[in-house]
């Protein structure tokens, strides 16, 4: 057996299209909704790309994660019939909480229009209560992290406008 394997994708990304269920009587998706949005490319991401199902995780580990805060701004609105980029990474996690960052993007990856920031902790099924991360899981974490992301508690307005400035730079070096 080989000690190499391929490396984890630290940042996933997937698209979807926006639907007339999903929006408000403008066109724009449902601030509510955005978070359904996000979660549900997380579940996908996680599953697709880190082989982690998070319903067998509960059942076989008898812990998940739950989520504690969430952190979102909402820059741009996301249409109806808009199809949209979701990029998910974990920035930050130590032996029982975890921070995923999540960005809605235009279709070409250049305009963001969503940030948020979640924050989980992995928590006991049968009793609520905070538990450790197993030494598998934290060492699955730590291949995922994205440490050129600088995570503070207090800094989400700081990374918006800190991604927003890279992003119009990108669109600056691709203009002809």
């Amino acid at each position: 057996m080989s000690s190499s394997h391929t490396p984890l994708v630290q940042t996933p990304e997937t698209t979807y299209r926006v639907h007339f269920q999903d929006c408000d009587m403008m066109g724009h998706l449902n601030n509510a909704r955005y978070l359904d949005y996000f979660l549900n490319a997380r579940e996908d991401h996680t599953t697709e790309h880190y082989a982690l199902n998070l319903g067998q995780v509960a059942s076989t580990l008898g812990a998940s994660w739950v989520i504690t805060k969430h952190h979102i701004s909402y820059l741009r609105p996301a249409l109806h019939s808009e199809t949209v980029r979701i990029k998910s990474q974990l920035i930050h996690f130590d032996n029982s909480n975890l921070v995923v960052e999540m960005q809605m993007l235009s279709e070409d990856g250049t305009r963001l229009k969503a940030l948020l920031w979640s924050e989980m902790t992995f928590v006991k099924v049968s009793t609520g209560t905070r538990t450790d991360h197993s030494d598998d899981l934290m060492d699955m974490l730590g291949e995922v992290d994205v440490e050129d992301v600088s995570y503070d508690p207090d800094g989400f307005d700081d990374r918006v406008r800190s991604l927003r400035k890279q992003l119009k730079r990108e669109r600056a070096g691709h203009d002809d």
